[in-house]
């Protein structure tokens, strides 16, 4: 006769459920539902992909900053409200189409001079790679020697 696992012990059943494999959907809900009190996961998506969407000589000159109903506001730098005016119908489509559904019909521009951040500073050149000993100088030793400092510096 076999014993149910489920009638002995009910303490022990609530454990086993608490551990026992569920679906992601059901997992997510409480860990995002902070994250998305204060903003919509389309408004979210529209915030981190805004360089992609927007392209880089746009986002270095503008930054999104409220999605309200189906305005977005945009901060820019000086002049460029004039010129984004132009743009809005196409930049109302690239967002649109970027986020796969219409959740932007309308843009709001605001003059903000902290929209932009400072464009990031040259990466320092490294150093030639040293050539490699055993081989005669040429393309296959400056090939190699680079392909040593990759290798190094991924570990470092």
């Amino acid at each position: 006769m076999a014993k149910n696992a489920g009638t002995d012990n009910p303490a022990k059943d609530e454990v086993r459920r608490a551990y026992a494999a569920r679906p992601l959907a059901q997992l997510l809900p409480p860990v995002t539902r902070a994250a998305y009190k204060r903003r919509s996961p389309a408004a979210a998506s529209l915030m981190a992909d805004w360089a992609n969407i927007v392209g880089p000589r746009l986002a270095a000159e503008t930054a999104p900053r409220r999605l309200s109903g189906t305005q977005l506001t945009i901060a820019c730098s000086g002049p460029m409200a004039m010129e984004l005016a132009h743009l809005a119908p196409v930049l109302i489509e690239r967002i649109n189409t970027a986020s796969g559904r219409r959740i932007v019909e309308r843009l709001r521009f605001v003059q903000d001079f902290a929209a932009a951040p400072p464009p990031p500073e040259p990466a320092p050149k490294a150093p030639p790679p040293a050539p490699i000993e055993d081989l005669p100088p040429g393309d296959l030793n400056d090939a190699l020697a680079r392909l040593r400092a990759a290798i190094r510096e991924r570990r470092a």
